[in-house]
Parts: C-alpha cells; sequence; structure tokens
C-alpha cells in the first residue's frame, strides 16, 4: 500500500465500536481526510462490503486513495460536502448505507501546510478553506467585514470575551495596509490582547483563527444540514457516529440527536459523549478535546 502523509485518527475504537459495520455492508466515511478512519471501516465491511470516502480537500482525496489502494472491498471517493451526501451517493447509485462516520476536526495534514492558511505556526496566506476552488478566503473576510461583524464573528464562533479588542486592532491595521498572511493576523490579535492573556494553554490568536475558519468554511449551518441527510441516507438499524471537537458543534450533535430519539426516528447510543482516555489523550494529543456521540435509525 501507498504510503503519504499520516493522520492519526482521533478515538478510533470507540468509533469503531458505535459504528458495529457489518462484513459486507456499505458506509460513509464523510470528512475522509488522510483515510485513518476509513481504513478500520474497510477492515469490517471487506471483503464484500463498499467503502464511499466524502472529502471538501481535493489534496486530502488524493493521499486518501493511495492509503486506501489495494484493500479488498469496492471503494468509491467523491470530493464534497458531507451535507450533500444524499446527492453524492446517487451519483454513485447507492440508496441507502449501514453506517456514516463523521469526524468534524481539521486534520494536521491541513494545519502543517502553510499554504492553507489554517495555522499561525507558519506564515502563509490567509485561505482557510477547506475546498481551495470555492467561495471566500478568510482574507477576504477580515478585509472586508465591519468592525461590528467581525466581532460578532470572533465573539460567537471564537467564544473570545475580547472580540471586540481584537476586531477594532483588525480594522486599525488594514486601513493602513491590507491584511494578507496568517502571521500579520497573528500579530494583531497578540497587539490586541490584553499581556496577562497571552499566557493560557492554547495560543491567543487560536480562538480568532477557529472563529473566521467556521464562517470560511460554512461549517455549522453545514453540520445542522449534514446531520439530517446522514440520518436519511441510513438504513433502518444503520448507526451515525460524530466526532466533534469544540462545544459549539458538539452542541448541535447534542441537540439534534435529542430531538430525533423524542421524534422517535432514532436511538441513542451513548447517553453522555465519549472522550478520550489518559493513555489515548498522550499517545494522540489532537483527541484531548474529542466528544463523541451516536445514534442509531429507527423509521
Amino acid at each position: 500500500m501507498a504510503q503519504g502523509p499520516i493522520h492519526i485518527p482521533a478515538m478510533p475504537q470507540e468509533a469503531m465500536r458505535l459504528l458495529d459495520l457489518p462484513s459486507g455492508g456499505t458506509a460513509v466515511d464523510g470528512t475522509l481526510g488522510l483515510g485513518g478512519h476509513a481504513v478500520l471501516m474497510a477492515e469490517r465491511l471487506a471483503p464484500d462490503g463498499h467503502l464511499i470516502g466524502i472529502d471538501r480537500d481535493r489534496a486530502a482525496l488524493a493521499h486518501a486513495k493511495e492509503r486506501l489502494a489495494g484493500l479488498d472491498l469496492k471503494i468509491d471517493l467523491v470530493q464534497g460536502n458531507f451535507k450533500d451526501i444524499g446527492r453524492l451517493l446517487e451519483k454513485i447509485k447507492v440508496q441507502a448505507v449501514n453506517g456514516v462516520l463523521l469526524d468534524l476536526g481539521i486534520s494536521s495534514f491541513q494545519l502543517n501546510d502553510p499554504k492553507r492558511g489554517f495555522a499561525f505556526s507558519q506564515e502563509g496566506p490567509l485561505d482557510m478553506r477547506m475546498d481551495a476552488g470555492q467561495g471566500d478566503t478568510a482574507e477576504d473576510l477580515v478585509n472586508r467585514y465591519s468592525e461590528a461583524e467581525l466581532a460578532r464573528i470572533i465573539r460567537e464562533y471564537g467564544e473570545e470575551r475580547f472580540a471586540k479588542r481584537i476586531a477594532k486592532a483588525i480594522v486599525y491595521r488594514r486601513a493602513q495596509e491590507k491584511i494578507t498572511t496568517t502571521a500579520q493576523l497573528a500579530g494583531i490579535i497578540l497587539r490586541a490582547l490584553p499581556r496577562g492573556y497571552t499566557r493560557g494553554k492554547i495560543h491567543p490568536a487560536t480562538r480568532a483563527f477557529q472563529a473566521l475558519r467556521i464562517v470560511v468554511n460554512d461549517e455549522l449551518d453545514s453540520l445542522a444540514e449534514g446531520l439530517e441527510q446522514c440520518l436519511n441516507v441510513l438504513k433502518p438499524g444503520g448507526r451515525l457516529c460524530v466526532i466533534a471537537f469544540h462545544s459549539l458543534e458538539d452542541r448541535i450533535v447534542k441537540n439534534t440527536f435529542r430531538r430525533w430519539v423524542q421524534e422517535g426516528r432514532a436511538g441513542p447510543l451513548t447517553k453522555k459523549p465519549l472522550q478520550c482516555s489518559e493513555q489515548e489523550c498522550e499517545a494522540n494529543p489532537r483527541g484531548r478535546s474529542a466528544r463523541v456521540r451516536a445514534i442509531q435509525r429507527i423509521l
């Protein structure tokens, strides 16, 4: 099997146990990434099963194709957003599936590429698009949106208490020169914050960068819409497992699953979100903030 960059999947044992995929079944990894979870799904579906991988990132799909090469089952890889899962499955003539997995985290493959603009550890263009061929970039947002709108975005989607100060600093700086790089933006944020605020466990620009990424990729609306689509493509008894990494995502998943249970459309497989063990968190720090929830379709 060809090897590309390796991404360690978050909470793989828990996800596979909750999905409980049947040999010979059909399942979708709706956020394929580099294929870490997909390899484990394929092992359970083989040899007569069908694995479908969906991702917005064309580069990630190419790497996942290499990683999945040679596995003994039918594999279809599709570029797109899991919120369109019904339409994407129709294209490959699949009507219903036994399981769907969504890992909502951003991969280290994307974070480590400075050209993608997701991180501030290396200087790069302010892009942040999962699909590099679509929509506005983070550069468009920070140079065009009003101070009030920037403050709202950073406060709501980054849960950043100094959102107004950051927005004011962005608007002041862009009046002098266009903001085009991750390093520029990170520096603006750092200087806007109180000195003592920079001593926390995470980089002080993390929340603002998260907020911009969420808006650039329309992540929360896509999640709300996508969850409904995922339930619709499940066979009766089929399972949906979601791995969320911050409270905004997890709240949407929790409330949606709760509503489905109340409506009698699904049964809960997790009373509370599962979290990684201390041993797993040490081995894969990315999983430290992971929250896993799952349901089983009834109707």
